[in-house]
């Protein structure tokens, strides 16, 4: 989870605008949810690396993966005319439930 949670953060930094058309409009402005999620999942993957803070880094993933639920839900709202995107989109919602039991272990 650590090596999965640095890499989406590096690339939510490296490369925002990939994320940016998944903020919820009604947020605001993306960039900023955007490199703040970045920041959370890279100081979520030093929490989790060391095992002295894996506990509350366990605790910070489920947060970050609860948090980042409105990005998904703009997702299925961009790609409701797109049944091939948007049953990709359907498809990874499920995969949320292993990544949040994975956090509370």
């Amino acid at each position: 989870m650590a090596a999965g949670m640095t890499g989406s953060g590096l690339f939510h930094l490296v490369r925002p605008q990939s994320y940016d058309w998944m903020i919820p409009p009604e947020l605001g402005p993306a960039r900023p949810w955007v490199l703040g999620s970045g920041v959370a999942e890279l100081a979520t993957a030093a929490l989790l690396a060391v095992p002295a803070t894996r506990r509350a880094g366990g605790w910070a993933a489920l947060a970050v993966l609860i948090g980042v639920l409105p990005a998904h839900g703009q997702t299925l709202r961009a790609f409701r005319r797109q049944p091939a995107k948007l049953a990709v989109a359907v498809a990874r919602i499920p995969f949320q439930v292993p990544m949040i039991q994975a956090a509370l272990r």
